[in-house]
């Protein structure tokens, strides 16, 4: 039985392909056999890389308006089987600002609808939109007219893939300050948003998942009837990982820093639950451990190490090879 890695990335430092690759690279050192590798996303950033290396297709780089309309090359992603994948993050990400440039109620969601329309005109149904770390609140309002104003996608079917529960009603408190909205941009966000609730064909509001990407997930939903899943739960079952995680006789996660909010649904906290539940050991290697004990029971880790370079993790997969 082999040792299942199954790191998510380490935002803004190490992609969750080469976090997987590293601890192997370590339990390996160690004598192990060749681990499982099976880098994950929740439908934020990474999500393109981990499902085309799991589910095999291409990229596709197109020009695409960033949050503050100025042209940048944008991926998008052709799935073996037909299926386009687009990350709200190539375009619309938050990553796409520096902080000094950021005005949340300027950030337009539109570069994401140009990169629905192109996967869409490729050919691509349906098309999976990976709705995580967004510099926009604006309801989708730019990307359906980007949508709008190329044509439409003629009835291809739209699943988005959402990283919070949140509805649209909460999405400016929730989600505004760590866009650059100040607490008067926050409220004008939240009657921006109120006004769109009530022209859209269908009413977000009030329903989980629509806050998603400052609500383009609930703007999608409303005006071309997307489809909205929990990214985490929807990429997992994609992956096919609950055999896999029936396969290992240990599983290691990771993720940047280990802390409170890994326990509000966060991939780690999906995996650990999901291990405790068939009775396989969960293990972490994390770029920062935040987590006190008693929250490290609830996670029902055995071991908690730390490293944020690729040189660490290969030495602390290395380390709790010792462990396993």
């Amino acid at each position: 039985m082999r040792v299942l890695v199954a790191p998510d990335s380490f935002k803004g430092s190490l992609e969750a392909p080469t976090v997987a690759q590293a601890i192997g690279r370590g339990l390996e050192r160690a004598g192990l056999p060749a681990p499982d590798l099976c880098p994950l996303a929740d439908g934020g950033e990474g999500t393109l890389d981990v499902l085309l290396g799991a589910l095999g297709g291409r990229v596709r780089v197109t020009t695409a308006t960033d949050p503050l309309g100025r042209a940048v090359p944008a991926r998008f992603g052709e799935l073996e089987g037909g299926a386009g994948l687009v990350e709200v993050a190539e375009a619309t990400g938050l990553a796409r600002v520096v902080e000094e440039e950021r005005d949340a109620h300027a950030a337009s969601s539109r570069g994401t609808g140009e990169l629905v329309l192109a996967a869409a005109q490729a050919g691509a149904d349906p098309v999976i939109v990976a709705a995580g770390g967004s510099a926009s609140t604006d309801g989708g309002a730019g990307a359906l007219a980007a949508i709008q104003e190329g044509g439409g996608i003629d009835g291809v079917r739209l699943v988005v893939l959402c990283d919070v529960r949140t509805p649209w009603e909460q999405a400016a408190a929730r989600f505004g300050p760590q866009k650059g909205a100040d607490p008067a941009t926050v409220r004008r966000l939240q009657r921006r948003l109120e006004r769109l609730a009530e022209r859209l064909p269908r009413d977000p509001r009030g329903r989980a998942l629509t806050g998603a990407a400052g609500g383009l997930a609930g703007g999608l939903w409303a005006a071309h009837q997307a489809e909205l899943h929990p990214g985490a739960a929807w990429i997992l079952a994609a992956l096919g990982f609950d055999a896999r995680l029936r396969a290992a006789r240990a599983v290691v996660v990771g993720e940047g820093r280990l802390d409170r909010t890994t326990l509000e649904g966060k991939l780690v906290f999906e995996v650990c639950t999901r291990a405790r539940q068939i009775g396989v050991p969960s293990h972490a290697i994390v770029g920062e451990d935040a987590l006190d004990l008693f929250d490290r029971r609830i996670l029902d880790l055995q071991a908690v190490l730390e490293a944020g370079t690729t040189e660490a993790l290969e030495r602390a997969g290395q380390k709790l090879a010792d462990v396993l």
